[in-house]
């Protein structure tokens, strides 16, 4: 007999539709029913031998505020040995954005000895009934104005049905929600009502989908205003519409303001039209100016190679691009032989011809990441990396000889030849390395250069 009231207990509780979970003395889970697991999301594995302390658990009081473990329903009826009545709390999961409320009850199973006692908890899930309850609360004094219908006979001349209406909607339209439960919307329509947007909506509605769309009602005292409506339906938990809401906010002034200003922005839109085109005309002109203003500051004006400043700026990152790698750095200078005698002889226009002749040469001798430059008057300077400080005495004489191929053609067709002397200092880069040194080393390599008879290269020592 007591083997058969076992079993006829554990089938009632298997298919009692209320959740029910018995604990030992020590809160450790021995039982929970089919729907007790359902209405917790968890398995029999993830249920079974999980005390009261264990983290899985998240429970909130009416306020969202969490409950700590030694006030759970079980801590409770364990630490007073007295049932708890009707207590509302919630479980948060990370399977939903809101948590699911029940309704539980709990009491104590007591035997002759503790240790054989037993905390049983049960609990119903009253989640609808609780958020209808928080919900009411907020639509009913929200500033919008809210509809609910029914989803059913959109077509027919008295649906779909009004059911619901707040605050709002009584502030705006003059109507009491007295008067308008069970009737239609097509009460605050009137003549001027868009019969083509009116189209829209009940074919969105047919559809059961949602639409947005700004129209022109009547209040009751038949007072027009405009707006701006969201409608949306609703569904049960089974997924079928069965109502729709509409959010409604009154934009009479808006549209009313919106329709003045348009009226006296024609002009305005002319004046904007003609002041962007001066401002991009403007600013047009002032990058132009920039730019020949960073050419100036960068580059020389007669060759339109880089000028001393743009040359010791990039010079100086050249240094610090070789202490990275640990680089040979190759630093020159080159001096334009006789150059006074091509001015004195010829005139400046021919000394400038032969300066851009120069520039020209050096320009497509180098790489685009050598630095290189005019460094004043007749002079020029080159700053490369090498991977070989021996290839560094052929790399200047293929400089040199690269300038001995440029030719300046008079106007009687004689032609002139140009020839460069060229100062070098070769060094493997390292903490104390700086271009200022490696200048003045090259300097000195091209005063022995011209002193050698010219046309010839000198590495310094």
């Amino acid at each position: 007999m007591k083997s058969l009231t076992g079993v006829t207990l554990q089938s009632l509780l298997e298919k009692a539709n209320i959740g029910v979970v018995i604990h030992n003395w020590d809160t450790k889970v021995v039982y929970a029913n089919p729907v007790a697991l359902k209405l917790l999301r968890l398995t029999h594995e993830q249920m079974i031998g999980k005390d009261a302390k264990d983290p899985q658990w998240r429970f909130i009081d009416e306020g969202y505020r969490p409950i700590q473990p030694e006030n759970y329903p079980v801590s409770l009826v364990k630490r007073f040995k007295t049932p708890l009545n009707n207590e509302v709390l919630g479980v948060v999961d990370s399977k939903n954005e809101q948590p699911s409320w029940f309704m539980v009850n709990a009491y104590p199973e007591l035997s002759n000895t503790i240790t054989e006692s037993f905390l049983v908890v049960t609990f119903n899930d009253i989640s609808e009934q609780k958020n209808l309850f928080s919900y009411s609360a907020i639509v009913d004094n929200a500033k919008d104005v809210i509809i609910v219908t029914e989803a059913e006979s959109i077509e027919a001349p008295l649906s779909p049905r009004i059911v619901y209406v707040n605050k709002a909607f009584e502030a705006l339209t003059g109507y009491t929600k007295d008067e308008v439960i069970g009737e239609t919307p097509r009460i605050l329509q009137g003549k001027d009502t868009d019969k083509a947007e009116l189209a829209k909506i009940r074919h969105a509605l047919t559809e059961k989908k949602s639409i947005k769309s700004t129209i022109l009602n009547y209040s009751k005292s038949g007072h027009p205003y405009w707006l701006n409506m969201d409608i949306f339906p609703l569904t049960n938990k089974y997924g079928d519409v069965t109502h729709f809401a509409a959010l409604e906010r009154d934009v009479t002034s808006d549209k009313y303001y919106a329709e003045q200003l348009e009226s006296k922005n024609k002009g305005l839109k002319e004046i904007k039209a003609n002041l962007e085109s001066i401002i991009r005309e403007k600013t047009q002109k002032l990058h132009d100016a920039n730019k020949k203003l960073y050419r100036h500051a960068y580059y020389d004006d007669l060759t339109d190679i880089p000028n001393r400043r743009s040359f010791t700026e990039q010079a100086v990152k050249q240094f610090s691009r070789a202490k990275r790698e640990n680089s040979v750095i190759l630093s020159g200078l080159i001096d334009i032989d006789l150059f006074k005698r091509f001015n004195d002889t010829y005139g400046h226009a021919i000394g400038d011809q032969v300066l851009v002749s120069v520039a020209t040469s050096l320009s497509s001798f180098f790489r685009q990441e050598d630095v290189y430059g005019r460094y004043g008057g007749e002079e020029f300077a080159f700053c490369i990396l090498i991977s070989d400080q021996n290839k560094a005495l052929d790399i200047c004489e293929r400089l040199k000889d690269k300038m001995a191929q440029s030719m300046i053609t008079l106007e009687d067709n004689t032609e002139l030849s140009v020839t460069v002397s060229i100062g070098v200092s070769v060094a493997t880069a390292d903490k104390t390395t700086n271009l200022t040194d490696e200048i003045i080393k090259a300097d000195k390599a091209l005063y022995e250069a011209k002193n050698n008879g010219r046309n010839c290269v000198k590495i310094s020592e």
